[in-house]
């Protein structure tokens, strides 16, 4: 295993036009050659770093999940494997091209904006993930303004989040109070939570929908929470035991890799967490 910091503008291969600069690749943070013993990762603010095991991990305090840094949605697709980490940003595995058994990780830093706001969403539109920033007071009661821009993505030639936006959220504008707090998919629907923060009508909505572009149907509260998938049974992986207090969150399989994310908890706290990889 290879680790090196994260790469900086000025390290990123370019190419110069008469026009503009133009970023074409963002080097990957780590290379990974995983054997029969997990490789172990602890999340940080400078993103994540390799330990020995998990009982090296640098313990945090615990806060509440929404302010945590942890392993908020996994999803596999087609040759890759997309974690998204709560106010930090993404991390995209791959196939490492040069070697055939190692896989690539990147990180896509979110930067100070992701910090402030709870991932509340993670799916694919247009072709690309997409995930959904929001404000979460339910545990404290911080003053902070609705997010302008709701819908962030990655690309893989900048090490940067990028925003993009969902036309049918433009009718709940947060000038007027309104937030996206909920975004997911299942059984062919898009489905998402509008709330009214302030004003004279606070008011909650939910829906549903199978074209982002169109606002689709409001759908009751015991419709909308049916639809939200379960959590993955992963007691059949086989995976390597953990120290009391921490559980599994969710795992995923990438070139005869398996990637399991792990967090310390304690009901709604979370303390450290990260991920391991191991070879299948």
């Amino acid at each position: 295993m290879s680790c090196n910091r994260s790469v900086s503008e000025k390290e990123i291969p370019i190419e110069e036009s008469n026009d503009a600069v133009i970023y074409t690749g963002v080097l990957p943070m780590a290379i990974l050659q995983s054997g029969e013993y997990p490789l172990w990762f602890q999340l940080t603010e400078n993103g994540p770093v390799h330990i020995e095991t998990i009982a090296d991990a640098q313990l945090t305090a615990f806060v509440p999940w929404p302010y945590a840094l942890h392993i908020s949605f996994m999803q596999e697709k087609e040759d890759s494997l997309i974690m998204v980490v709560n106010r930090d940003g993404f991390l995209n595995i791959t196939p490492n091209n040069e070697e055939v058994e190692s896989i690539s990780m990147y990180r896509f830093s979110g930067g100070e904006l992701w910090q402030k706001y709870t991932t509340g969403g993670f799916v694919y539109y247009d072709g690309v993930p997409a995930v959904l920033l929001y404000t979460d007071n339910r545990f404290f009661d911080i003053p902070q303004p609705l997010p302008i821009i709701r819908i962030w993505t990655f690309k893989m030639d900048y090490d940067l989040t990028f925003p993009i936006s969902i036309p049918i959220f433009d009718l709940f504008p947060a000038e007027d109070g309104w937030e996206i707090d909920t975004l997911h998919f299942a059984d062919s629907f898009y489905y998402y939570r509008a709330a009214k923060r302030s004003g004279s009508f606070p008011s909650v909505r939910m829906f549903r929908t199978d074209d982002l572009t169109l606002q689709g149907e409001e759908i009751s509260a015991e419709v909308f929470f049916n639809s939200v998938s379960q959590k993955k049974d992963l007691s059949n992986l086989k995976l390597p035991q953990l120290p009391d207090g921490y559980v599994y969150t969710n795992a995923g399989f990438l070139n005869g890799n398996l990637i399991a994310s792990w967090e310390e908890q304690d009901e709604f706290y979370i303390g450290v967490a990260g991920f391991m990889v191991v070879k299948r």
